[in-house]
């Protein structure tokens, strides 16, 4: 592979862009991949469902849940790049991640799998995109190599390079491939070379930051690591139907799907099963069947990358009547299973009964509000909805109460005096006469907070503090203060 060429413009319209988010997977050695099982990937907080008629921040949480079971791991793809440094970044609001690095290194993003060489301590923000926006620009014989970001540093020029991680099953014609990177410049669209690749990732030398994915180029017939992915109808019908997505192990494809589910006219849970199946060839055909009587429309599919599609293909299962059942997915001409899963009734059972007993607990939590309980105050309540003006309404131009304030201070991490100093405007000797006071630490907080109340005069409000934090805070924190509008 090459890394010395000339960046290549691409064809198609100028248009602007933003966005981001990525798989995991550092350099690591080639290791046999015909007999190893792949294992899922891991999340903090992801395993439930989601449905496009649920409230707003059941959707966000169960957006968080499919994004986060999209970070699969497969065994002959071990990472062997232990001196990378993993960081966990902080989730805010709008898919977006933040990572605070304290000084010069290699650090591993254990969210997304993007790995950053930065020169000095840095603020680095990300989120993953889709593809099918920027499909116009993606023309043969280049394919998208796996998720495209939106990536921004607070000083650019620390950040020096980016390994993105590809989907791509490699084997002996990897060296037949060509790497590069998509890049959506200011000046429009390019594709631009890459420093290395791996088993797992594209290196790519920072030139400007705007979204940037990686692409390919072979002659061969590509194989991709695969993602099987199930969501399941929710009525009140006795029967049993689901939509299968086969897609490749892509971020951005995957948050595809998550999207289309959630904006579909149904309601959808997901059912959590091991993703990852064997490689999947593009241009193969793959059949699904089940073991018990089923109606699978198409009988078969042709696999294709639909990274650059709006709509994405998918199998529709439907049961007439509830009952254990296992699913497989067959390659035809070899009739390989390279993917096996069974579904049981408590599959589905179990979701219905948490989210039964999620309403009862905040059916309960509403009747104590009268004992002042802070934890009244954390009642997660519908998400407003986007385009929507959130500072509408008297709630928002409300002072904040010293009970909410300790709400919030309760939920703020270590970096409290950072957000103070740079979010609320005090100076580093408020915060030195703050901490001078004999006070376990979040009572520090909520002075913090305090004091940027009492500057604020009759301006302490919720929408004044939201619009301060926004970009810096935790989503729960965001989902708190919407609460409070």
């Amino acid at each position: 592979m090459t890394s010395g060429q000339e960046c290549q413009d691409v064809q198609g319209s100028g248009d602007d862009v933003s966005s981001l988010k990525a798989k995991v997977e550092s350099y690591g050695t080639r290791e046999d991949d015909s007999a190893q099982e792949c294992k899922s990937g891991e999340d903090s907080s992801e395993n439930n469902s989601e449905s496009s008629s649920e409230s707003e921040s059941d959707n966000e949480t169960d957006i968080r849940k499919s994004e986060a079971n999209s970070q699969f791991r497969c065994e002959h793809v071990k990472t062997e790049h232990i001196q990378n440094e993993q960081v966990t970044p902080r989730k805010l609001s709008g898919g977006q991640f933040r990572l605070k690095l304290e000084a010069e290194g290699t650090y591993q993003c254990t969210v997304t799998g993007l790995i950053f060489d930065v020169t000095k301590a840095a603020v680095i923000k990300y989120s993953v995109l889709s593809w099918s926006k920027y499909a116009d620009y993606v023309k043969k014989p280049w394919i998208v190599g796996g998720p495209i970001f939106d990536v921004s540093c607070d000083s650019a020029s620390v950040l020096t390079s980016i390994q993105f991680p590809h989907s791509l099953s490699l084997n002996d014609h990897e060296s037949d491939m060509t790497f590069k990177v998509l890049h959506i410049r200011s000046t429009g669209p390019a594709i631009e070379p890459s420093v290395d690749h791996s088993m797992t990732h594209v290196k790519w030398h920072v030139s400007s930051l705007s979204p940037v994915g990686p692409v390919i180029q072979t002659q061969e017939p590509v194989h991709y690591n695969g993602a099987v992915i199930l969501y399941k109808v929710v009525n009140n019908h006795p029967s049993l139907s689901f939509r299968v997505y086969v897609a490749t192990n892509n971020d951005s494809f995957i948050k595809d799907i998550s999207n289309a589910v959630k904006h579909s006219d149904k309601k959808f849970i997901k059912i959590d099963k091991p993703p990852v199946c064997k490689k999947l060839q593009d241009g193969k055909r793959y059949r699904l069947i089940s073991e018990s009587e089923a109606e699978i429309t198409p009988e078969e599919m042709e696999f294709v990358d639909g990274s650059l599609l709006k709509l994405k293909s998918y199998f529709e299962v439907y049961l007439e009547q509830p009952m254990e059942f296992t699913l497989s997915l067959i390659e035809l001409e070899s009739e390989e299973i390279v993917w096996k899963a069974k579904l049981r009734e408590c599959d589905w059972i179990l979701h219905d009964q948490n989210k039964n007993e999620r309403k009862r607990n905040t059916i309960s939590n509403r009747r104590r509000k009268s004992s002042n309980s802070l934890s009244d105050e954390e009642v997660y309540i519908k998400r407003p909805k986007k385009g929507r003006d959130i500072s509408d309404g008297t709630k928002a131009k409300t002072t904040l109460t010293d009970q909410q304030l300790m709400t919030l201070a309760k939920k703020m991490g270590k970096d409290w005096k950072e957000i103070g100093i740079e979010c609320l405007k005090l100076e580093m000797k408020d915060i030195q006469q703050i901490q001078a006071k004999e006070e376990e630490v979040n009572v520090h907080k909520f002075l913090m907070l305090e004091k940027w109340r009492k500057g604020e005069k009759s301006n302490g409000t919720a929408q004044n503090l939201y619009d301060s934090l926004k970009d810096h805070v935790s989503y729960e924190i965001i989902q708190i203060l919407e609460g409070f509008l």
